[in-house]
């Protein structure tokens, strides 16, 4: 069975989002393809895929290292966020199935219900559910592609407060979906950045320590992280 290059690719990048690789550390295919249980050539693959993204470079003399972007650029993924997400929820009023519809409403019943409660870590899962799916109802690939990417990065760069009132953050996602199902694209953009907008003040950029080493190998957690293989043809 090969395991096919987005599998590891996606292993790799949940480690690097989760912190397990240290900003700046060298991703050797030998180690990553003892870590995942996979041979080389798909790490190498995925390595080639995660640097296009931007969560790994190429060095001289060091070779793939996990990318250590400045807040800059972490400020910019924020703005490029609030511009996507409106276009996405105008073109989601065009374009969403009943099934989208299902989805989305059922996700605000649940993330409301749960803010009442108090939930902070399910809302958390919720919200992130939500947009993904908010996103696959604009119909267009290259758009959920640029959505999902900067969600990636945006949780590898950020740590995300609960919002203080989070009752109010699901009333503004049910007021999205009733957009959404009207057909309403302008109401539905008009929404979405709001909301995008008020959501960037929970973000908090996370600083990594420095500890002055020479970027080395990767530091791992000693649990392994096994590569899912579903839907992988034996």
């Amino acid at each position: 069975m090969r395991i096919p290059a987005h599998s590891v690719c996606t292993a790799i990048r949940d480690d690097i989002v989760s912190g397990v690789y240290e900003r700046g550390s060298r991703l050797t295919e030998e180690l990553l393809a003892r870590r995942y249980g996979v041979s080389r050539v798909p790490v190498r693959e995925a390595l080639r895929t995660l640097e296009s993204e931007g969560f790994v470079v190429t060095r001289r003399h060091a070779g793939a290292c996990v990318a250590e972007p400045t807040e800059q650029e972490a400020v910019d993924l924020l703005e490029v966020r609030m511009l996507l997400e409106p276009l996405g929820a105008a073109r989601a009023a065009q374009r969403r199935t009943d099934a989208h519809l299902k989805v989305l409403r059922g996700l605000v019943k649940l993330g409301q219900e749960r803010a009442r409660r108090g939930e902070g870590e399910d809302l958390r899962a919720l919200g992130g559910w939500f947009h993904e799916t908010l996103a696959q109802a604009s119909g267009s690939p290259g758009l959920i592609a640029m959505l999902t990417q900067l969600r990636h990065k945006i949780a590898w760069m950020y740590a995300v407060e609960q919002p203080a009132r989070p009752v109010d953050s699901w009333a503004e996602h049910g007021a999205i979906v009733d957009a959404v199902a009207r057909g309403d694209a302008d109401r539905a953009r008009a929404l979405a950045a709001q909301h995008a907008e008020r959501a960037a003040s929970v973000h908090r950029l996370r600083r990594p320590e420095r500890t002055g080493r020479v970027p080395g190998p990767p530091r791992v957690s000693t649990s392994q992280h096994p590569v899912n293989t579903a839907g992988v043809r034996h």
